[in-house]
């Protein structure tokens, strides 16, 4: 029954020759058969016209659901209602926080947690690999965010505002030094008054038309100046919701190349996956449109949103169309594959999670200081939001 020892502790045992009664199987292989893990040669589950067609109709669907809200911004006759645009981005905020929890960490688990397969054998048993891969990618993620937004702070010279800092300066040492002299908050202190009003300038009074030349060339110095901090604050923004973007379409990229090998590979389950997917995708797909739109692009790169919308309609049927080819060796519940997939899904879930709730409900709606001006969009939003993290939840039930 026992084949060479070189060979794989899942590979010794045959489950066509051997029971679960045999005390000289490993606990661990029982447990894997239990759950159906696969190493065998995977069934040959045909090509059939619904699989061909999953690969264009999820292109088209992704593709013009993620690309609507790009070209509506720039073609008049297409542009919707303040509201239909205010759904669509609340909407793909809630699909995407339900996603990384529903979508990418329970599948996490069943792959590759404390009580999966994979976790009964060699490494994987001694430790919690799955949270630890999700905290590892959650904290890779806040660094990557915060020592990118410093490096565009610095370099243009913007200084990030804290009203926390005041209470800091207050109970620490950071603040005024005993026996400092307050002085009033509402003048100058006599070496920084201008020379009209400082009586010990040494600098000379000027007539009026000197005057006159100099308001002038001062008014074009702040007029550039104005500009020059236009441009640099309009960069600064640009790259930090350009950088929050990449971070996010890159975890969904991930979970999309899963998706799309599962689909091409999948058995009986493939005509309830199908109509599921397409769904799934779409409703993602009109999430990143709708962020887009958000990220104002400077002139020379404005094709970007089109080439990152192609990017994600792309992924998932280039993958079915993968899983196609490498159907007679790719089998979706082998131990490999689960290894492969618990990882990946792991990593998706941490970028999404700190994603979803940092960069789009955080920064959108807790630290949003126009949240009270309207409270009827802001309800409005807020059911969007719970709408498409409820729709999102529901379509787990199949994929």
């Amino acid at each position: 029954m026992v084949n060479s020892t070189a060979s794989p502790w899942w590979e010794k045992w045959n489950p066509h020759n051997v029971t679960l009664a045999d005390p000289d199987v490993d606990d661990s292989w029982k447990y894997c058969v239990l759950q159906g893990v696969y190493w065998g040669s995977p069934d040959d589950n045909g090509i059939t016209g619904g699989r061909i067609s999953s690969i264009f109709v999820i292109f088209f669907t992704s593709t013009l659901l993620t690309l609507f809200p790009v070209v509506a911004q720039r073609v008049p006759w297409l542009r919707v209602h303040k509201y239909v645009y205010q759904f669509a981005r609340s909407f793909g905020t809630g699909v995407i926080v339900s996603t990384s929890y529903i979508h990418l960490m329970d599948p996490a688990y069943q792959e590759i947690g404390a009580y999966s397969c994979i976790a009964q054998t060699g490494n994987w048993a001694i430790y919690s690999w799955c949270p630890a891969i999700m905290l590892t990618t959650v904290f890779t993620t806040f660094l990557v965010d915060l020592f990118s937004s410093v490096y565009v702070e610095r370099k243009y010279g913007v200084v990030h505002e804290e009203h926390g800092d005041e209470v800091a300066n207050a109970i620490t040492d950071a603040g005024k030094k005993a026996g400092d002299v307050p002085g009033d908050g509402n003048r100058m202190e006599l070496g920084q008054l201008p020379s009209s009003e400082n009586p010990y300038s040494s600098v000379p009074a000027m007539d009026q038309s000197d005057e006159k030349s100099s308001t002038d060339t001062q008014s074009y110095a702040v007029s550039e100046s104005s500009r020059s901090e236009h441009e640099q604050e309009a960069e600064k923004k640009f790259r930090a919701d350009f950088g929050a973007f990449i971070v996010l379409e890159a975890g969904l990229l991930f979970h999309s190349v899963m998706i799309g090998l599962n689909l091409g590979t999948v058995g009986d389950e493939f005509s309830t996956l199908y109509p599921v997917l397409v769904f799934h995708q779409a409703f993602e797909g009109l999430g990143i449109g709708a962020r887009l739109c958000a990220i104002s692009f400077p002139r020379g790169k404005q094709w970007w949103p089109y080439a990152l919308s192609l990017a994600y309609g792309l992924t998932t049927p280039i993958c079915v169309a993968i899983g196609l080819g490498v159907r007679k060796t790719y089998s979706s519940n082998s131990y490999s594959v689960n290894v492969v997939s618990g990882i990946l899904d792991s990593i998706s879930a941490g970028v999404l999670m700190y994603t979803g709730l940092v960069e789009l409900l955080a920064r959108d709606y807790m630290f949003n200081p126009h949240r009270t001006k309207d409270l009827r969009e802001l309800f409005f939003n807020v059911t969007s939001i719970l709408t498409g993290a409820g729709l999102m939840a529901l379509l787990g039930k199949w994929a």
